[in-house]
């Protein structure tokens, strides 16, 4: 998924905040299922949820740029999944983070249904 950097993800000096980089990954991973006409959570209080972050800033943008977000699944249990997520600007990796997420229902964990595994498999 392509972002532009807009005037709002920086800050005074025109350089986009840390935790921008966490909304982007966040934005791309949901549209994949808007872009299948589903909700990436349901009426049911059902979704899923971030258990776990490691994030690595290797480079920064700035107002303007555009960026592309990639995902990759890494690894997929019963309840959640692990996945690799990198932003890179003209084929220069800036920021990549794993993140694990967990499938909940009214916040207890459950099984992944087959239709949401299926559109986190095609990240």
């Amino acid at each position: 998924m392509q972002i532009r950097v807009y005037y709002e993800d920086t800050d005074a000096g025109g350089i986009v905040y840390h935790s921008r980089y966490l909304n982007f990954c966040e934005r791309a991973r949901s549209e994949e299922f808007f872009r299948r006409g589903m909700l990436p959570a349901g009426e049911d209080g059902s979704g899923f949820v971030v258990r776990h972050v490691e994030a690595d800033f290797l480079g920064m943008a700035k107002l303007g740029d555009l960026l592309e977000v990639r995902t990759r699944l890494l690894d997929e249990k019963r309840s959640g999944v692990r996945l690799r997520q990198e932003i890179v600007r003209d084929e220069e990796r800036i920021f990549t983070m794993e993140v694990q997420l967990v499938y909940v229902v009214r916040g207890r964990p459950k099984r992944i249904p087959p239709e949401l595994l299926e559109i986190i498999r095609a990240l």
